[in-house]
């Protein structure tokens, strides 16, 4: 046997046991979702056996949570990122004493349940919370809870700090003396860091907007505390299917939409940090 072809096998074997556990742990439950969604319901709910493509072409009846998600979840990616970019910025270029003792601070909220954290917010956003504290300085009839403002709220709350870690690696990897140069060659504070900090930190804001987007893309938990029912996600919408309405074809169905859109979304996100990380290194060669 040549060296190359033992390098080979020695690869394929290290690589063997993670390649099982993703094709029992991703691919067949996709690929059983995928035979479901084939299928019709039985008379007592549950899969019942068939082949047909009626579940998918009845995917409009559930386009209010097709809707909802495909809105709330990019609003609320963007909202994360408003608040997150800065809070990194500041602790990766910005903080030089009680670094660590900050990133704590940050990372602080997921040391309890993210139930009892949204519980929380609904008792400030219902009426004896921000509302009950407005109309004491005069602003009243002010609806907080169950809308999709509340959501919003629940969603950079909650998902802020999975924004700002990406970010903050990004910058904190940055190269100070480019910063440095930039000055020294007459750039203002915005010109540096829309033409050195914000284009070397785009693999880190590209890395957390995905992952709160796919978090997002399958959130249950914001929607049905904060939203009340009345701001229904995808998420809520499985739910349904699965275990009350018991139709698990028609909710296959659904799920496999969201895993599609999912791909689509960040197939693209991915094609276009990979032109601008190519744009980025043609203009350092040049």
């Amino acid at each position: 046997m040549t060296a190359e072809r033992r390098q080979k096998l020695v690869t394929a074997l290290l690589l063997a046991p993670a390649s099982l556990w993703f094709i029992a742990l991703l691919v067949m439950p996709l690929v059983v979702v995928l035979v479901f969604s084939l299928g019709e319901r039985a008379p007592a709910g549950g899969y019942g056996g068939g082949f047909t493509v009626d579940n998918y072409l009845n995917l409009p009846a559930r386009l209010t949570a097709f809707t909802n998600t495909l809105t709330l979840a990019p609003v609320g990616m963007v909202l994360c990122l408003l608040f997150a970019y800065p809070l990194a910025y500041f602790l990766a270029v910005k903080v030089s004493r009680h670094k660590l003792l900050l990133l704590i601070l940050v990372v602080l909220p997921f040391w309890t349940s993210f139930l009892l954290r949204t519980y929380a917010w609904i008792i400030l956003l219902s009426g004896r919370g921000i509302p009950a504290w407005l109309a004491m300085i005069g602003i009243e009839d002010v609806r907080l809870i169950n809308t999709p403002l509340a959501v919003l709220i629940g969603i950079v709350y909650g998902y802020l700090p999975l924004m700002v870690f990406p970010i903050y690696v990004s910058l904190e990897r940055l190269d100070k003396r480019l910063l440095e140069a930039s000055g020294d060659l007459y750039a203002g504070p915005v010109a540096t860091f829309r033409q050195v900090t914000l284009p070397l930190s785009l693999p880190g804001v590209v890395t957390g907007c995905l992952l709160v987007f796919i978090l997002l893309m399958g959130e249950y938990l914001i929607p049905q505390l904060l939203g009340g029912g009345k701001v229904f996600f995808i998420g809520n919408a499985l739910v349904d299917l699965f275990l009350q309405s018991r139709n698990w074809p028609y909710g296959s169905a659904v799920a496999m939409a969201l895993v599609v859109i999912m791909l689509v979304a960040v197939g693209l996100a991915l094609r276009w940090a990979r032109r601008q990380g190519g744009q980025q290194q043609e203009v350092s060669l040049l």
